[in-house]
């Protein structure tokens, strides 16, 4: 029989031969995801002898991940503030940047939060699980994208305080619909971007999610200029952005009539999040 501890050391330097960035890591995560444990017992069952699916199911986790795609999409889920959210091809894998963007929010009352381009919902199910009382919508172009958000407010225990909507932007709310505030993380890279991008990223994710083409920047013209139609008084609009692009972001936002804007850098010291306020009207 053959142990966990043997399979590990045949699969790491496999993976870091492929260029892989943290090859022990990874394949330690796809071992527990093979093995059906939590990872933080791996070390108690290294040695012991895995069954021949087991092994299987390891090297099909290794072969993918050889293959470049995302261990989040190959084990299904990804940890985003300090909670799991199932994870597919079909939505952008959750980032540790993004949980700025939650912090800020929490950082405020609301009790109707709108989320666009919701994804997997990891921001917008966030804020609904730490504020018990608060009810929300999530609104994305890819009926794909919100079946997997539907699973995951499911999973959270939320489903009751969330509506999805199938559609772009605003598009899909009624035009009476407001908001204490409305957060997104747009597409944002910029075209001539896309092809820096590292492999997990450009051939695994939807590219709709990732880049509107050209300078990056259509998203937040489009929720800029309607925003305002959607919140409250007082309302807040909380924006995740590239790190270059939060002199055009905010001049967006004061453009359309915000004038409390701020930029918030993440934990590398780079823009990431744009705040508007204090909506002064036309």
């Amino acid at each position: 029989m053959t142990t966990g501890s043997v399979l590990l050391a045949g699969a790491v330097p496999r993976l870091r031969q492929a260029g892989i960035e943290d090859p022990a890591r990874d394949a330690r995560i796809l071992l527990a995801h093979a093995l059906d444990v939590d990872r933080s017992r791996l070390t108690m069952v290294l040695h012991d002898d895995v069954t021949a699916d087991q092994t299987c199911a390891f090297e099909r986790a290794i072969e993918a991940r050889l293959n470049r795609q995302p261990v989040a999409q190959i084990v299904g889920q990804r940890a985003f503030y300090g909670r799991e959210f199932i994870v597919t091809p079909d939505v952008l894998d959750p980032r540790p940047d993004t949980e700025l963007l939650v912090d800020l929010a929490l950082s405020g009352p609301f009790r109707s939060v709108l989320d666009l381009g919701t994804g997997s919902g990891c921001i917008l199910l966030s804020l609904l699980a730490e504020c018990p009382g608060a009810v929300g919508q999530g609104v994305d172009v890819s009926d794909k994208a919100v079946s997997v958000a539907k699973r995951n407010a499911m999973q959270l225990g939320v489903q009751d305080r969330v509506v999805f909507h199938t559609g772009s932007w605003f598009g899909p709310l009624g035009d009476e619909a407001q908001f204490d505030l409305i957060v997104s993380n747009p597409p944002y890279i910029t075209q001539d971007e896309m092809g820096d991008l590292s492999p997990e990223v450009r051939e695994w994710e939807p590219h709709m999610a990732l880049t509107p083409g050209g300078d990056g920047l259509d998203a937040y013209r489009q929720i800029a200029r309607n925003a305002p139609d959607h919140l409250v008084q007082g309302g807040r609009l909380l924006l995740e952005i590239g790190y270059l692009q939060g002199q055009a972001v905010s001049e967006l936002c004061r453009s359309a009539g915000f004038r409390d804007v701020s930029v918030h850098q993440d934990l590398a010291g780079k823009d990431r999040v744009v705040a508007a306020a204090g909506f002064s009207g036309p």
